[in-house]
This record gives C-alpha cells, structure tokens and sequence, in this order.
C-alpha cells in the first residue's frame, strides 16, 4: 500500500516542542493550504493541515520554522479516532512528517547566516571582502576544463 503526502502552506501558529516520557522529541504544527480552484464567490478556500514531526525533524522545525514561513512537509497521513470529554466518538487527520523543507525565502529579518542551516547559511557576509562569485574568467586563469 502507499500512503505518501507531499503538502505546501504557511505556519498557522509556532510550532510546540515537546518531549515523551522517554525523551523523544514531538512538535506539532498546523499550515493553511489554499485550494487551487475559486468558490462559486470568486474567494479560494483554505484547508488547515495538523501536521506532527518527531525526533531530529521536531527539533530541527521548531528552531527554524514560525508562524507565517512556508513549509514543504513530506510525509503520511494518519487517521485516529479518539474520545472526547462528552463520550462522543471523534476522527482527526493528520500529516505524520518524514521531511521538512523551506518553501520560501529566509525572512527579511533574519538576514544573519548565525546558525541557519544549508542553503540558507554561508550569505555574502561570510564571503572575502572584494569578492565576486560573478566575476569574468579571464585568459590568463589557464584553459577551462570544458
């Protein structure tokens, strides 16, 4: 059988870490995924997605992830049915996270390469002064190997 998702939207809240009686790291978050068609009023309608993640992806989405920032979240999805306080019956899906990845750009204000993982860190900041990744070969650098 194949359950496999791939899903795109923006952080509704910041993600919660938390930890399991036997220390294992969970973060649950949710992202507002616009639908690719309008409603009969012209406005598209949005699903909002539970998503969990846990061990090293938990970690790595609650240090790096708020709400707002687009996320690309690869994974399965999980039905559970539970309880709840009145004795009714419940259903809840949910996105069960393999992979995280950035959507979108790093966010204006956090411009700094301090600590932020590849491709986000290494920016122009960490580079010589004077140098230009652009910059014309010229003859003299020898042959090129193609």
């Amino acid at each position: 059988m194949l359950n496999k998702i791939v899903i795109m939207g923006r952080l509704t809240h910041d993600p919660e870490l938390r930890r399991t009686q036997g220390g294992t790291a969970v973060t649950t978050f949710s992202i507002a995924c616009d639908r690719d068609f309008k409603a009969q009023d012209g406005e598209r309608e949005t699903d909002f997605v539970d998503i969990v993640a846990w061990r090293s992806t938990a970690e790595f989405v609650s240090k790096y992830f708020a709400k707002g920032r687009m996320a690309v979240v690869e994974g399965r999805l999980q039905i559970r049915d539970w309880t709840d306080r009145e004795g009714g019956k419940r259903r809840s899906a949910e996105v069960v996270a393999n992979n995280v990845y950035f959507g979108d750009s790093r966010p204006k204000e956090d411009q700094g390469t301090q600590g932020v993982p590849a491709p986000y860190g290494g920016g122009a900041g960490d580079l010589p002064e004077g140098f230009n990744p652009f910059a014309e070969i010229g003859e003299e650098d020898g042959e090129l190997p193609f």
